[in-house]
């Protein structure tokens, strides 16, 4: 049987990770997984998307209030949504080779043999330039999801991993996507990925 490996893809908010990630497995030929894992775990839970997102807008942590990530919400809730998100990502890693973004998948996998960790970051004009123009956002509303998303996504990591989302010591890659862009970004990624893993390709 054809060993199999999973990139995970750790990303700040407007640094574009999502669409590279995308390209990467398009790429590479290999599944891409983001929002799917919101549908899963809809259905594992047996709730409606709609209903997670409503938890999650009504979110409280001991931190602050807030709608992202999937999972942000009430202890019991949040961590039931974790439970359920860990047991989809480590199902997906062992039945197929694929990308996942986000919802800590680099530590849920951190001790698979075959797992490359990436974290996408850009500088913060970069970002905000990202999300006015790519995302059509108006400048105020960008600087506030930025700030608030970054929030979410670094105490989210961080209360189920023990660790920042750019904890380098838990990134195989870390990558500036604002030096070549997305096209750019994911030539090197690709290739990087190729050389990394050409054994089992």
């Amino acid at each position: 049987m054809k060993e199999k490996f999973v990139v995970t893809i750790t990303r700040q908010f407007g640094s574009m990770g999502r669409p590279i990630a995308r390209m990467v497995s398009e790429r590479l030929g290999i599944e891409y997984y983001d929002r799917d894992i919101v549908e899963m775990t809809s259905k594992n839970l047996q709730l409606p998307v709609s209903t997670i997102s409503d938890v999650e807008e009504s979110a409280k942590t001991a931190f602050f209030n807030m709608n992202y990530p999937l999972g942000m919400g009430t202890t019991a809730i949040q961590d039931s949504i974790f439970s359920v998100q860990k047991k989809i990502i480590i199902d997906l890693a062992e039945r197929e080779s694929c990308i996942i973004v986000g919802r800590c998948a680099d530590y849920i996998l951190w001790d698979r043999k075959n797992i490359f960790n990436v974290f996408i970051y850009a500088p913060y004009e970069a970002r905000l330039s990202n999300c006015i123009e790519r995302l059509n956002l108006r400048p105020d509303e960008a600087k506030k999801m930025i700030a608030s998303v970054d929030k979410a996504r670094e105490s989210y990591h961080r209360h189920y991993c023990g660790y920042s989302m750019s904890d380098k010591e838990h990134k195989h890659l870390m990558i500036d996507s604002s030096l070549l862009g997305i096209e750019g970004t994911c030539e090197i990624l690709t290739d990087v990925i190729r050389k990394k893993f050409s054994s089992v390709m």
